[in-house]
C-alpha cells in the first residue's frame, strides 16, 4: 500500500513529528487475533510483535506497558516497581477514554491523555518491532529505538511467560 493510503492517526502524526523511521501495514483485522494473528499475516516471531496495554494503579491513574505479543505483564511485579499497592488492566471502555484509541487498535504513540510509559527491557534489545499505529489492523515496524526517543519509557522486566 502506498504511504500516502495509510490511515492518518495521531499515532503517525505524532511519529513523523519526530521524524521517525518506520514502515507501515495494514492487514485484516480478526477480533481477538491479537498478536498471534498479526505475526502470522506479516510473517515474524509474536515475540517481536509488541502489544500497547492501559493499565491503572490503585488511584486509577493510568499506565501504558508495552510488551512482547507472545508474554504477560506481572502486575504484581509492576506495583511493586511502582510502589503501588495494585496494578489492574483498565476496562475497554475506560481505556479508549485514556488512549483515544478503539482496544485492538491501541498504540502508545499520540494518545489523547499524557500517561507514563513502562516498556519491557527485552523488547529494546530487540532489531526491529511491530507495534500498533493506532487504528485495528494498520501496524508499523520500526526500530524500538524510535520507541525510546519518542516515548521516553522506563525500562522494567515485568514479563511473564
Amino acid at each position: 500500500m502506498a504511504k500516502d493510503r495509510f490511515p492518518v492517526t495521531p499515532a503517525l502524526r505524532a511519529l513523523r513529528a519526530a521524524g521517525a523511521v518506520f514502515e507501515g501495514h495494514v492487514i485484516e483485522y480478526v477480533p481477538r487475533g491479537g498478536t498471534a494473528h498479526t505475526a502470522a499475516t506479516l510473517g515474524v516471531d509474536e515475540h517481536q510483535v509488541i502489544k500497547t496495554l492501559i493499565f491503572e494503579d490503585e488511584a486509577r491513574a493510568p499506565l501504558i506497558v508495552l510488551m512482547h505479543g507472545d508474554r504477560q505483564v506481572s502486575g504484581k511485579a509492576l506495583a511493586r516497581l511502582l510502589g503501588c499497592k495494585t496494578i489492574t488492566p483498565c476496562d475497554p471502555a475506560v481505556a479508549e477514554r485514556h488512549s483515544g484509541y478503539q482496544v485492538g487498535g491501541t498504540s502508545p504513540f499520540g494518545t489523547r491523555k499524557a500517561m507514563p510509559v513502562y516498556l519491557e527491557r527485552s523488547v529494546a534489545a530487540l532489531p526491529s518491532i511491530i507495534i500498533n499505529g493506532g487504528k485495528r489492523g494498520f501496524l508499523l515496524a520500526m526500530d524500538p529505538a524510535w520507541v525510546v526517543r519518542v516515548l521516553a519509557p522506563t525500562l522494567v522486566d515485568v514479563a511473564t511467560d
